[in-house]
This record gives C-alpha cells, structure tokens and sequence, in this order.
C-alpha cells in the first residue's frame, strides 16, 4: 500500500528544529524524500539519523537562507537531480528584535526581512518552475497572526511586518499560479507552539501549556498531498479551519 507521499520530493526549511523538524519527519513519514534545508551541519545530521533509525533517507542542505546566490544554486541542484519538486514548505524564520519600533536598528530590521520575506521571494524565484514541472507542486508558508493583527502586538514590529509582506508573497504566487498550473499555495499559521522562538518571545510561560509542533506538522502534510485542491487561502491551526482572507473595504 502506497503512503501518502510516496516518491514525491519536498523541501523544507529551517528543517532543524521545531516546527520544521516536525514537519520534514511528518513528510519523510508519510513517503516523501526531504531536501532538509537548515544553517547547521550537525543538527541536520541529527534528523538525518533519525530519518536512517526508521528506514528513510533525507538529502542535507546546509545553508543560510541569506545566502541569495546558494538558493538560486539550489533550484539547479533540484532541477538537476530531480527535474521537478513536488512540495516545498517556507518554515524558516526569525523573531527580531521585541522592542518598540523606534528603537529598532537597521541592520536588525533588514535581517529580518532578508530572511523571513526575500529570502522566500527568492526561493519562489528559484523553485517555481520546478513546483510547476510537478505533477502537483504544492507550496505552504508558515505565517503568523502576528502579520494580520499588528496592533495586536506591540513590540513586535519587525517580525509583524515580515509575516504581512510574507502573506502578500503567498497570496500573490497563488494567483499567478491558480489558472496556469496544477501548483496549489497556502498560508498555514501554527499559533502559539512549544518551540523556542515562542520561549524567547515568552521566557515566563510554561511551555507544557502550549501544543507541540508535531501536532501541527500532519496538517501540514495535509496541504502538502495531490489530493489537496485549495489554494491562496490560510490554515489556522487553533482552529483547525480553512480561512479565506478578507477583501478590502
């Protein structure tokens, strides 16, 4: 009996750890072969044998998503190997700075926004004729409320910012894509997750009340699967609904 993924190729980044660790064992489970894309060696090397222990291989990608030219490498690499991509999921990001905006440096900003927006904008460049030589390429970009409901989070600015210009990333590659390709795009948004940007944002929080990230990554292996049909929408996880998103007034 086939699984779920089988034979389908699937990217992910920041695939290290946390949410993006859950997510590439949940794919590598449910047949996928990963291309784990992360800045460390070691800890990928850490996945890779995990993924060995249960009889599945990963291909190791260790690379900073600041490093514009190695992701354009990538997509050739892909290409080369592969010929397509089936899957790639954006996971990879950073929190910034929690401080007013007026207090925010350049240089922190612009880290921000090099990884959490055009390091994104350049993997869609890089990655979108590959998703689309897919029989039924599917992308998912791990967004936040934070880049919807801004006013709701004071302090936050930077990171706020990057996640709304992410969304708008998403949305727009979902409309240039709804009608010219079998390529479906969503937004899946995990909410508050035990990991540890969430425990930098909230060092006073008990971590045991929250979800883990391995309860979030089967959904997105959902949207990650042939069968799944919607696109330019979001997934929240709280609760555990499609959203579609508002038009403006």
């Amino acid at each position: 009996m086939l699984q779920p993924l089988e034979n389908r190729i699937a990217l992910v980044t920041g695939a290290s750890r946390g949410i993006g660790r859950a997510i590439a064992l949940e794919l590598a489970k449910q047949g996928a072969h990963v291309i784990a894309l992360a800045r460390t060696q070691g800890a990928l090397e850490e996945i890779d044998d995990e993924l060995r222990a249960h009889g599945q291989e990963a291909t190791l990608v260790p690379c900073d998503l600041k490093d514009f030219d190695a992701l354009d490498r990538l997509g050739l690499a892909i290409h080369e190997r592969w010929k397509k991509l089936d899957i790639f999921v954006a996971n990879a990001g950073v929190l910034g700075p929690v401080s007013p905006l007026s207090h925010i440096d350049p240089p922190a900003w612009e880290n921000v926004f090099a990884v959490n927006v055009t390091a994104n904008w350049r993997l869609v460049r890089s990655l979108d004729g590959l998703l689309r030589a897919s029989n039924a390429g599917r992308a998912v970009f791990v967004t936040s409320g934070a880049g919807s409901n801004a006013a709701m989070n004071a302090y936050m600015g930077a990171y706020a910012a990057s996640k709304a210009a992410l969304d708008a990333i998403a949305r727009t590659y979902a409309a240039e894509t709804a009608e010219t390709s079998r390529v479906r795009v969503m937004l899946a948004n995990p909410g508050p997750l035990r990991t540890k940007m969430r425990a930098a944002l909230m060092p006073g929080e008990d971590p045991m009340v929250l979800r883990a990230p391995e309860e979030f990554a089967p959904k997105v292996a959902a949207m990650c699967a042939p069968d799944w049909s919607e696109t330019g929408k979001f997934y929240d996880f709280k609760t555990d609904a499609v959203k579609g998103f508002r038009a403006p007034a």
